[in-house]
């Protein structure tokens, strides 16, 4: 493992990443195109998935550039047992794996020989999913205030939702469907509703039902404890009702 001692200081956002590949000539084309990109910082080459474990454990990353197919431990295998995983992008000659990287949640996968273009691209999903993250936690960076739009997996891709455009989610077991205005199939997703509620600010969007999720500005009307929004009666069930009843500012009698 080589570790990035110095780097240039680098306005707004910066991702620090590390790169992970059993060929040298590999990983000198990935630190080549992260030096081009200005909001990347390479802080770790690892030459194998055992070396990234090592440094993981004491220094933590926004971004891992993951090569797949390596010796003794797989790519695939290192994500797998991550217990908190930061974003990966894979970089494989294997376009086959572009299913196991929808499954594992990866921002994107970029196959090899790497074009800086395509490189670049896939580094900028990276960071509009991380500056979408930050303002849903509440951070801001010094380019976005608060932010207005999700990023979810679907259709083997990573897809930007804007929030005015959600009316409700419906959750099947690993699975959401994401219902929207102007559109009329839902979009369907690997994800629970625990996971989506994480991604969702609070003051817009409430769980009413162990598999409903509504926005607040879309509710119509409420009815013998259902939520109408459009043609659509959402369930509130019993656990829920107090809590949504309170963020409404209703007091039931």
């Amino acid at each position: 493992m080589e570790t990035k001692e110095t780097f240039s200081e680098i306005p707004n956002t910066t991702l620090t990443c590390i790169a992970i590949d059993d060929e040298s000539l590999a990983l000198d084309l990935v630190e080549d195109n992260i030096a081009k990109v200005p909001f990347l910082k390479l802080a770790a080459r690892c030459r194998n998935a055992f070396e990234a474990i090592e440094y993981l454990q004491n220094n933590p990353v926004d971004l891992i550039f993951l090569d797949i197919q390596m010796p003794g431990l797989t790519g695939v295998q290192f994500l797998e047992g991550l217990t908190q995983k930061p974003m990966v992008i894979f970089v494989t000659a294997y376009q086959q794996y572009a299913l196991e990287g929808f499954n594992l949640d990866v921002i994107d996968y970029v196959l090899k020989p790497i074009s800086f273009e395509r490189f670049l691209k896939a580094s900028h999903k990276a960071l509009d999913f991380y500056k979408s993250k930050l303002a849903l936690q509440g951070v801001s960076t010094k380019q976005d205030a608060k932010v207005d739009y999700i990023f979810i997996h679907a259709d083997y891709s990573l897809m930007k939702i804007m929030l005015e455009d959600i009316l409700y989610i419906e959750g099947l077991k690993d699975y959401i469907k994401i219902h929207l205005r102007n559109q009329k199939y839902p979009i369907v997703c690997r994800m629970t509703m625990k996971l989506i509620s994480e991604k969702l600010p609070s003051d817009e969007f409430l769980r009413i039902h162990k598999s409903f999720i509504v926005s607040l500005k879309k509710i119509e009307s409420i009815r013998n404890q259902k939520v109408k929004i459009g043609e659509n009666h959402i369930p509130l069930s019993d656990s829920y009702s107090e809590q949504f009843y309170q963020t409404i500012g209703y007091q039931k009698d």
